[in-house]
This record gives C-alpha cells, sequence and structure tokens, in this order.
C-alpha cells in the first residue's frame, strides 16, 4: 500500500560524494521516522542514519561527521547527503519509512506500519 522509490545510487571513486534520495507515496496519516539501512557483501544489514518526525537525528559512528540526512515531510521524502566515501561504504542501500495509518473501523484510531524500499547500489571503488 505504501510505496518508497529511492534514487541516486551508483560507482564512486574514494573520497568522492553521492545524495541518495527516497520518497514515499500511498495512504500515510503520519510519519513517525524514516531511516537509511545498508548491507555490505556478506554482512548483516546496518542502521546509517534515522531522523524521527520530531527531527531528533541519529548516525552510525562511522558516518559522523561525513554523512547528512534530511526530509521534506510536505513531500514524504528523504536524501542522504554521503561525502568522503570510503570502499566500505559499498553496499546496497535502503530507504525505510515507519509511519501510521487510519483505521477505517474505529474513529480517530491509527495502526503502525513499516515500508522498505527496493535498495539501491553504492560501489566506492577506484
Amino acid at each position: 500500500q505504501v510505496q518508497l522509490v529511492e534514487s541516486g545510487g551508483g560507482l564512486v571513486q574514494p573520497g568522492g560524494s553521492l545524495r541518495l534520495s527516497c520518497a514515499a507515496s500511498g495512504s500515510i496519516f503520519s510519519i513517525d521516522r524514516m531511516g537509511w539501512y545498508r548491507q555490505a557483501p556478506g554482512k548483516q544489514r546496518e542502521l546509517v542514519a534515522a531522523v524521527s518526525n520530531g527531527g531528533s537525528i541519529n548516525y552510525v559512528d562511522s558516518v559522523k561527521g561525513r554523512f547528512t540526512i534530511s526530509r521534506d515531510n510536505a513531500k514524504n521524502t528523504m536524501w542522504l547527503q554521503m561525502n568522503s566515501l570510503k570502499p566500505e561504504a559499498t553496499a546496497v542501500s535502503y530507504c525505510t519509512l515507519v509511519g501510521y495509518y487510519l483505521d477505517t473501523r474505529m474513529l480517530g484510531a491509527r495502526k503502525l506500519f513499516e515500508a522498505w524500499g527496493q535498495g539501491t547500489q553504492v560501489t566506492v571503488s577506484s
């Protein structure tokens, strides 16, 4: 019902930059938080950055100072600016959204959901 469309992945040299985009569509009452995960070959998926509806932002320690997460609530969009990229950042990046939809059977009630994007490949290599 809710879909996330990602873009911006690609091949970049070490030290370069990429900007990932994520656009959400569908029946969304409100957004609780949005974030970016990545999964490198042979490794577990890890949270890279997240932003809450209230504006609270968290980054994994390895990207602090180099990555910046931002959002436009009116457009249900999110970006991840990645600077000074390192080879270890090579991974499939996924955007995720946690939000609420209205329960049509109960006026005023809302239910939590989580949606994921299809993933976009980020490759950092010379």
